[in-house]
Formats: C-alpha cells, sequence, structure tokens
C-alpha cells in the first residue's frame, strides 16, 4: 500500500470512528488506539505535506489567531420561536395550525430545546464550506476555523444511500454537558482565571475565541436541529431530514421523535420538564414544529417567527433572598432600570447576586422594599427577576421605594413620556450615556473601532476627551499621552483604527448612531430607500419613514425624535467634516421587478441563493423564502419541489434561472 492510500485509509478509519462515537453513541475502540491513530495519520502528513486535504482530521486546528470576525448573511434568516409558558399556549398553538390548514389532526417533531449557541454550518458538495453565529437572525458572524474544532462536526459529510445536496445549509445548538462545564470550571480556577457563570455562556464564550486552538480546548458539543436552504436534494418531512442528517455524519438529538396532536405535545413537553435534571446537557424548553414541509410552506411566517412551530417553556427555577439594596442602572439611551442587590444565591447552577425590577409601576405593584425577603426565578438564560416579597418577613421599619427624581449620574431631572413605563434622561452629556452610546458606536457590526474597549472609553470620557461620538475623530496622540497603559504603538494603533473607520457604509453609520429600535435590518431597509443619501434620512418625515416597506410607527417615532435634537444633527454633521464616507449605494432603475415578491427554488446554477438575493434587492424588488398568494414570481431550477407545485395552485408567473437573468437585464 503506498503513502497515499495509508493516509486515505486512516482518514477513513477516523472519521468513522468519529461518526460512531459522536452520532451513534457507539464507539468501538478506545481514547488511546484513537490518539494513536491520529498521530500515524499527523506523522504520515508532515512527511507528505503535498497530501494533506482540508477535510483530513488532522486540519481541525490549522488557522491563525484573528483579530475580529468577519460577518456572513444568513440566506434563510434564522427566525426566533413564538414561547408557550404554559399547557394551555401549547393547546393553542394546535388549534391555530388545525384551523389554518383545515385538518383535524397535524403530526409534529417534539425536541428539547437546548441552552446553548445557535448556528449554521453550510457545506458543498459535502465539504465545510463556513459557519457562523446565529447574530441578528440575518446577519452572524463568521465562526467557520472554530467550529472546525469541534470534533463531533464532520468537515466532510459522510457518504450514505441518500445523496449529497450540492448545498446543505444546517442550523444546530453549540453546548457544553454539566460535568465537562464543571470541570471546565476547576481548570478555570487552577489556572486563576474567572469562572464562566453557567455551560450556556462557557459556549458561548468558547465559540468566539479569537484564537482557534484556545476554543480547540473547550469541551463543545453540538446537536443539529433545522436546515437552511438545501440544492440538490428535497424532503417531505422534518424526520426524515433529521434521520438523513445522521447517516451524513451530523449529530442529531435522540431525544427528537413524532407526536400527534395537542396531547401527545403535552405529554412529551411534561415528561421532559419533569427529566429535566437527568440529561447531561442544560435544556429551558422543548420545541414543536410541523413534520411535514409542504404545510410549513402553507402556514408560512410571521415577520420574525415561523407559524409552524413553537417553543415550550420550562417553569422557572426559584429561590428566597433578601433585597439589600436598589440601585439605578442608566443606559446608553438615558433608560433608568431599577436592579435589585441582593445577598448572594444559587438557583439554576448559578450564583445570582442581582435581579431586574424592570421599572417604578413594577415595584408599586408588587410593593417591593429594600430589606424584603424575596422570591426570585431564573428561566433559561434571561436576567433573574423577582416575583414578589414575602411580607411575613418585612422589616417593620421598611418604607415603600420611591424612584429618584434626578438621574444618579449627571442629576439631570428625569422625565416619563405618558403611556411609557420607562423613566429617561434626557442630558445628552450624562456621562453614563455618552460611554454607551460610544462602546455601541464604535462596536463590530457598527463602525468596528478596534480596540476601543470599556476601559478605554471610561479613560477618555472620564478624561474629559470625549463629550460625543464626533469627538472621537478628532483625537490626537497628544491627547491619548499620559493614559494608564497606553504607550506609543498602543496609542498609534487605536488612531489608526478610528482612521480606518471613517470608510463605511451609510447601514452602519445609522446602526452606529443608536437610535431606538433602528437595529442592522431596519439600517440597511434606510440605506436602501435613501439610497445612502444621508441628508435625505436627516429630513425625512415621520409619514415618510412609515412608508417604508418593514418600518412601522414605534421606529418611525423614534427617528423623528432623534432628528429634532438640533445637537444629534450637528454630531452628525461633524463626523462628515472629519472625513467620515459612506460606500456608494448602487443604484437600478428597473420598473418592470421593482416592488415585486420573488421566491426562488430548486438548484440555481449560475447563482448562489445569497446572490439571488442581493441582485432582487438590488432592483428593488423583495425576496421570499415562502409562496404566498403575495408572491410575483417563482423562479424554479432543477429537482423544484412543493414550492413549485403550490405557485401552480396559486396562478403565480414562474421563470426559469435563465428567464430570470434576462429580465434582470
Amino acid at each position: 500500500m503506498n503513502t497515499e492510500d495509508q493516509i486515505n485509509q486512516l482518514k477513513s478509519i477516523i472519521n468513522e470512528n468519529n461518526f460512531k462515537y459522536y452520532v451513534l453513541d457507539e464507539p468501538t475502540i478506545s481514547d488511546s488506539e484513537y490518539d494513536t491513530l491520529l498521530r500515524s495519520l499527523e506523522a504520515l502528513e508532515n512527511n507528505n505535506k503535498e497530501l494533506i486535504t482540508p477535510d483530513s482530521p488532522t486540519q481541525r486546528v490549522g488557522a491563525k489567531p484573528s483579530s475580529r470576525f468577519g460577518t456572513i448573511e444568513h440566506s434563510v434568516p434564522m427566525l426566533s420561536l413564538a414561547n408557550a409558558m404554559n399547557s394551555n399556549a401549547l393547546e393553542l398553538f394546535d388549534e391555530r395550525v388545525k384551523k389554518i390548514l383545515s385538518k383535524k389532526k397535524i403530526s409534529y417533531v417534539a425536541e428539547p430545546k437546548l441552552d446553548g449557541l445557535g448556528v449554521e454550518v453550510v457545506y458543498e458538495k459535502g465539504f465545510l464550506k463556513n459557519a457562523s453565529t446565529r447574530g441578528d437572525g440575518f446577519i452572524g458572524e463568521d465562526i467557520t476555523q472554530n467550529i472546525k474544532t469541534i470534533k463531533s462536526i464532520p468537515l466532510k459529510l459522510r457518504d450514505s444511500e441518500i445523496l449529497l445536496p450540492d448545498l446543505l445549509e444546517v442550523r444546530g445548538e453549540v453546548f457544553i454537558n454539566k460535568q465537562q462545564f464543571q470541570q471546565l470550571n476547576e481548570l478555570q480556577l487552577k489556572n486563576n482565571k474567572p469562572l464562566f457563570a453557567n455551560p450556556r455562556n462557557a459556549a458561548a464564550g468558547s465559540l468566539r475565541q479569537l484564537d482557534p486552538s484556545v476554543t480547540a480546548k473547550r469541551p463543545l458539543s453540538i446537536f443539529f436541529y433545522e436546515c437552511g436552504t438545501i440544492e440538490g436534494n428535497k424532503f417531505k418531512s422534518h424526520l426524515s431530514f433529521l434521520e438523513t442528517l445522521k447517516s451524513w455524519g451530523l449529530p442529531t438529538n435522540p431525544l427528537a421523535q413524532k407526536v400527534n396532536g395537542a396531547e401527545q405535545i403535552i405529554k412529551y413537553h411534561d415528561q421532559l420538564e419533569n427529566n429535566r435534571n437527568k440529561l447531561f446537557y442544560e435544556i429551558d424548553g422543548t420545541v414543536f414544529k410541523v413534520n411535514q414541509y409542504d404545510l410549513r410552506d402553507q402556514l408560512g411566517a410571521r415577520s420574525r417567527s415561523p407559524r409552524w412551530a413553537i417553543a415550550g417553556k420550562f417553569q422557572a427555577q426559584q429561590a428566597t433572598t433578601v433585597i439589600k439594596s436598589i440601585d439605578i442602572q442608566v443606559g446608553r439611551t438615558g433608560a433608568q432600570t431599577p436592579v435589585a442587590k441582593l445577598e448572594p444565591v444559587f438557583i439554576a447552577g448559578v450564583t445570582v447576586s442581582n435581579a431586574t425590577l424592570h421599572n417604578q409601576d413594577e415595584i408599586d405593584r408588587k410593593d417591593i422594599r429594600v430589606g424584603d425577603t424575596v422570591l426570585i426565578e431564573r428561566a433559561g438564560d434571561v436576567i433573574p427577576k423577582v416575583i414578589k416579597p414575602i411580607k411575613e418577613k418585612r422589616p417593620k421599619t421598611s418604607k415603600p421605594y420611591s424612584f429618584p427624581e434626578e438621574c444618579p449620574i449627571c442629576n439631570t431631572k428625569l422625565h416619563r413620556i405618558e403611556g411609557e413605563a420607562i423613566w429617561r434622561c434626557y442630558n445628552v452629556s450624562c456621562e453614563k450615556q455618552i460611554k454607551g452610546r460610544i462602546q455601541h458606536f464604535s462596536s463590530r457590526n457598527a463602525m468596528d473601532i478596534d480596540g476601543l474597549g470599556v476601559k478605554i472609553v471610561d479613560q477618555i470620557v472620564d478624561e474629559g476627551l470625549v463629550e460625543t461620538i464626533s469627538d472621537l475623530f478628532f483625537l490626537e496622540k497628544k491627547d491619548l499621552k499620559g493614559l494608564s497603559k497606553f504607550g506609543e504603538k498602543s496609542s498609534e494603533n487605536l488612531l489608526d483604527s478610528i482612521h480606518k473607520s471613517k470608510t463605511t457604509s451609510f447601514s452602519k453609520f445609522v446602526f452606529a448612531l443608536g437610535i431606538r429600535n433602528v437595529g442592522e435590518h431596519i439600517a440597511k431597509l434606510f440605506e436602501k430607500y435613501f439610497e445612502g443619501d444621508l441628508n435625505s434620512f436627516i429630513n425625512s418625515s415621520k409619514e415618510e419613514i412609515e412608508l417604508i416597506d418593514g418600518i412601522g410607527s414605534v421606529v418611525s417615532n423614534h427617528v423623528e425624535q432623534f432628528w429634532s435634537k438640533t445637537s444629534n444633527i450637528e454630531m452628525v454633521k461633524k463626523c462628515i467634516s472629519a472625513g467620515v464616507t459612506f460606500s456608494t449605494v448602487e443604484k437600478i432603475d428597473n420598473k418592470l421587478i421593482k416592488d415585486k415578491i420573488f421566491v426562488f427554488t430548486g438548484s440555481l446554477e449560475k447563482l448562489t441563493r445569497t446572490s439571488a438575493k442581493e441582485i432582487v434587492s438590488l432592483h428593488g424588488a423583495r425576496f421570499s423564502s415562502s409562496v404566498s398568494k403575495k408572491t410575483d414570481y417563482l423562479i424554479a431550477g432543477p429537482k423544484a419541489g412543493s414550492k413549485l407545485e403550490k405557485a401552480r395552485r396559486l396562478g403565480i408567473k414562474i421563470l426559469t434561472e435563465d428567464d430570470f437573468l434576462k429580465m434582470i437585464n
């Protein structure tokens, strides 16, 4: 047997043992035998570097540490799920589905809801191409090199009886099991490093390490549970999809099963809640999805969640403790949030010392006071909250809590808009707000000013070097001289990063401004509508904003309020005068397809799903992942399935990929 054959044989044996260990949970060799095989492969590859391939088990940690993460857009949004807080809500979900579909009984796939980090992994022709976090559902961080370090994720899909698709976008949840989490924290303690709060934070922190070699040392696992885009193959049901993932070498949760109707949904949910502490990983609920994909297409989705799925939440875990004090936290928008400082108490795997009190109305309604013994609860990764005071244990000297009349940071009188529960400080020079706005402005998905961390922001604001966002662009090296841990090189690096950030896009700049309720997705809608013209955006009316598809009155009100302050307009103009420029937004006036809704199905041969979406958006049209009466065009490639059948039933115009390309040209 020649060297290449030896290498291929070793790769095959190692990959097959990974499949048996991580997917089937049926290991056939010991850890030491596995390590011997891997070392043999490494030795052969080191002596024959030309035979090393990207899918080799030795190539899981090959990338150098990165200075930052890039981003990847999801071709199909990773939507959140609507929550069912009790059995009644689960029954109502089943009733709604049956009513929409006009069916008496529906089959669902039931799965545990893992408390981890959602990711999407993309395979092309069976080989791992990239991976990203869920992010905001539309755009996630590129974590490709870190995902490769997880041994249960194949670098190349296994061949099976079912044909590998040309493109497979598969979603999963990365987690750390309970026992390994304890071992990880013991190691942190031994090395005098801070402990992780819970398994979810440990998993998220591990996956977002800039150095993949650090991630490789963390005991990360994954279960895959959903698909994005699939090209070159199609499935009729979710259960068959999950079974196929397993045959391709992708681990799925063994507790996933088919259930019929509300009665079985509730039975599954209750059994899992009763047994949650017996599982080797953390879960915070159950998930129920319509099994048949053609029925999912008929049900469609809301703006942020599919109608064909729901998350059943478990009852929160509770404990009692004492409120030592009530502090006010000031956010970057001036929002004043009361927080209870507690005697530390262990609950749901975490030591809790703070709990949100939400607002004055909530405090008054529950009659919460300093010194009270209170019942608190924590559900999943949600911030702990106070349920109620135990009045029998209340000190006789206690007094009702009164919200402060002034901001605790700048002593400015607080205001509350009629109809809102939140008190706010409207002093734009409030130190805490300035720090929060600068941190947001410089964050990765905004202006991406590398090196401007929390401690540095604290210093430059405390020293009076920066009073508003625009002051960042006028910092000089002499200003930074004398600041803690700032030498010649670190000063140059920060100023260089600030200078580089001046070249950005309209949407990133608008997102960076921190207008309430204007996230990355909304900022992109503004970029498209105003074609990158900042003056048009500044001078827009509330009514005009509401004409933009996907934007309602809440966003338009906040935009109007933001531009009504001359200080905000002056701040933006100073940024522009400092040299902030936007990349050109390409303008295409194609009246034939403007405002039309396009759906793509089957295998595309000349375009990817992402490029098709970009082209549609560029021409002023809209992209949708499901067929409905509102759909104007269906672009159907080879192996088109249920979407094509539905489009024919609804009389929607059907085009080939070539027809579409001719139309846009």
